[in-house]
């Protein structure tokens, strides 16, 4: 069996008193998209900094790419491929400098970067822009240049930090192609996100993490097929109201999520459901049904909604 590209045990992540990163365990695979879905605060960028080999490990073991990064930092590096969580390309170089110069910190022969700059712009749909600044990129054109710079060694891992935090749907959509690409290259991918959705389109696992510990681990499906009900009908009601509907219907679904905004009720026929509750004469402002997400297995693990 193919070892691990990275592995963990005991993971931990602590500056000073504070623990980000909480004794976890995780490995990922050769060829696989991996992630990490959690909240702001729940010790994905920590993780992510130890494994690039940038922020000492406080306890545990890692191993990435079969090495310790307390002694081989340097060659991790070297064989990997980071897209930081915020853009930090050189706005006064053109879109083709910045892929040039940062081939030359690898020690690549300038042949070598120039095939492949050719071959990243035209996969970052950049070509048309390569003798452009930075600076009036849009931010979707940014990412991507991002993106494709972080592959500019071939890396055999490739780690993104919310590589779609701030980006307007086209821009996510056409990034989230971008990537799948590179899946069925055979790019091994690490992401971090916030997003459900991006979770649910590119991962083949992830772990879900609150508090600096990990609360699940398997695939999108899976997670959802454990922790959750097939379907969600959700339900607002008028100001003051409220409460008295929640108590008529919560026999009507096998389990029930108060929110601040709305009742969720998660059931496998959202649609029977709501005849249910109609029959009841209960009256929302408005109803929605929908099916089951990574949200909800994080609300019922935790209490809470991932943007809370």
């Amino acid at each position: 069996m193919t070892p691990p590209l990275v592995e963990a045990r005991g993971l931990t992540k602590k500056f000073g008193d504070f623990v980000a990163v909480d004794g976890i365990d995780f490995e990922v695979r050769p060829g696989e998209v991996f992630g990490f879905l959690g909240p702001n605060g729940a010790g994905k960028s920590s993780t992510m900094r130890m494994i690039g080999s940038v922020s000492p490990v406080t306890g545990g073991t890692l191993r990435v790419l079969g090495l310790d990064p307390a002694t081989d930092g340097p060659e991790i590096r070297s064989r990997l491929g980071v897209v930081p969580q915020e853009d930090n390309l050189d706005h006064e170089l053109t879109v083709n400098d910045n892929l040039v110069i940062y081939g030359r910190y690898f020690g690549m022969p300038r042949k070598v970067i120039d095939e492949r700059v050719a071959e990243l712009l035209k996969f970052a749909q950049l070509e048309e822009r390569k003798g452009s600044t930075v600076e009036p990129l849009s931010g979707g054109m940014k990412r991507r240049l991002t993106i494709a710079r972080g592959l500019i060694n071939q890396p055999e891992l490739l780690l993104l930090d919310e590589p779609t935090t701030g980006l307007d749907p086209q821009a996510r959509h056409l990034l989230w192609d971008r990537l799948y690409r590179l899946k069925q290259e055979g790019v091994t991918q690490i992401i971090t996100t916030h997003y459900m959705d991006e979770a649910e389109q590119l991962c083949d696992r992830l772990v879900i993490m609150d508090g600096g510990k990990i609360v699940a681990e398997g695939s999108p499906v899976g997670l959802i097929a454990e922790h959750s009900t097939r379907e969600v009908l959700e339900l607002r009601f008028p100001v003051g109201t409220q409460d008295r509907g929640v108590e008529r219907i919560a026999d009507l679904a096998r389990s029930t999520e108060e929110l601040p905004d709305r009742v969720l009720l998660y059931t496998d026929d959202a649609d029977r459901t709501a005849l249910q509750v109609a029959e009841r004469g209960i009256v929302a402002e408005s109803t929605v049904t929908r099916r089951s997400t990574l949200e909800d297995v994080f609300l019922k693990l935790t209490g809470r909604r991932l943007v809370d």
